[in-house]
């Protein structure tokens, strides 16, 4: 920790605050630490709408095989990086005809179809380039395990065919001729911390591989299993035990590629936080601090606008304060509520959290922010000067902040 206070407090007096600091030795850290715990059973892929910053992108570009686009921005973004088209599935469930066509025309691995729509849209464009398109069919599941902070299965969802609508649409989609289905795909639940939970919505995935490959005979080249792996935000969660969902799925993985029809089959475990929210630091300094009816509040350079997740807005419905502390440590705690310097109320990062004394000057570093963070906020709101994104590799800084005015 002292190493990395150090590291934290060198980015904040060179690049100043607010700023994000993302460290690529933990991201190696939990890279390896996935691979010993899975083995050989998982390819991996990068989810990029967790994190799209460039440098990120150029450094996971050498350490990841896959990646995960929702966008046609997000292709280009991670053609610059270094993937080649071909390494990148493309999800959404909205994705507009020219995305379409300029993924098709370009080469991307995979379409992810969502939807019949999607399916008819994709296979006319592929005819037209005088193409076959390779896609995934993204399914969803009738059920998600509890345990998990968002559910996009077992009710209503734009994201994927309803399983008990699959026995209708799948024969549509296998029909098309510009179209060649190589695999299935799910993602039914995100930010879970239960292995057991996890475990469980690994096993309806692989039912539902199972059912549907059986169904419509399909020997899938890919089958996608969205992680669902949760990181601990705030102060009393329960870090994942990895090792502990291998140890109970790895068994029933083998067993699924043991079969006939899967023996060839890559399995591919889709990341977005779980590789790299834990490797993200937000910094942000107190402008001043003031007493208000009994309440100590610190004000700070950056809130909402740069760290909408942080404030309780981001899928939260009861806020609860991230983990955080004191750049350069202290004595003692006391209680304080940290506010960004919006003209809102709702422009929070902190209610009540407890630290060592703060004043004026002082560096407060928000953990777990490498993911769903400075792209995920309304950076424009009120016209506040962008944060600056600091790649800390090998404990080497550079600045790798993104200009956002810049066509993606």
């Amino acid at each position: 920790m002292a190493d990395l206070d150090d590291l934290l407090g060198e980015a904040a007096a060179r690049f100043g605050t607010p700023s994000y600091v993302f460290v690529t030795d933990q991201i190696a850290d939990r890279l390896a630490e996935i691979r010993a715990a899975f083995g050989n059973r998982f390819a991996l892929s990068y989810a990029v709408k967790c994190n799209p910053n460039p440098g990120l992108l150029r450094w996971l570009a050498q350490h990841v095989e896959l990646v995960d686009v929702s966008s046609i921005g997000e292709l280009r973004l991670t053609n610059l990086a270094g993937w080649t088209a071909a390494q990148a599935s493309f999800t959404g469930p909205g994705k507009r005809e020219a995305e379409l066509a300029e993924a098709i025309d370009g080469g991307v691995g995979e379409l992810v179809v969502e939807n019949l729509q999607e399916a008819v849209a994709a296979d006319r464009i592929a005819g037209e380039h005088g193409l076959v398109q390779d896609i995934l069919i993204r399914l969803a599941p009738d059920t998600v395990p509890k345990g998990f902070g968002d559910h996009m299965a077992g009710r209503p969802s734009a994201f994927g065919i309803d399983i008990e609508d699959a026995p209708e649409v799948l024969p549509q989609i296998l029909a098309l001729t510009n179209l060649k289905v190589v695999g299935l795909h799910i993602y039914s639940g995100t930010q879970c911390l239960k292995p057991d939970a996890i475990c469980e919505n690994y096993r309806i995935f692989m039912r539902v591989f199972r059912d549907t490959c059986a169904a419509h005979h399909i020997t899938p080249h890919k089958l996608v299993f969205g992680s669902g792996l949760g990181v601990p935000y705030h102060a009393g969660d329960t870090p994942l035990d990895l090792q502990a969902v291998a140890d109970e799925i790895g068994p029933e993985l083998d067993a699924l590629r043991g079969e006939d029809r899967f023996k060839d089959t890559k399995l591919i475990l889709e990341l977005g936080r779980y590789l790299v929210g834990e490797a993200g630091y937000f910094l942000t300094s107190v402008i001043k601090v003031k007493e208000s009816r009994g309440t100590r509040i610190g004000i700070c350079d950056g809130g909402m606008n740069n760290h909408l997740p942080a404030s309780g807005h981001f899928g939260m419905v009861i806020h609860r304060n991230y983990r955080m502390h004191r750049v350069g440590g202290g004595e003692g705690a006391e209680k304080i509520n940290l506010v960004g310097p919006l003209c809102t109320s709702i422009d929070r990062l902190a209610s009540g959290v407890e630290l060592p004394p703060l004043d004026a000057g002082d560096v407060v570093a928000v953990h777990a922010s490498g993911a769903y963070g400075l792209t995920a906020s309304p950076i424009h709101f009120i016209s506040h000067s962008l944060p600056r994104e600091i790649l800390a590799e090998g404990g080497q800084l550079s600045d790798v902040s993104r200009d956002f005015g810049a066509d993606g």
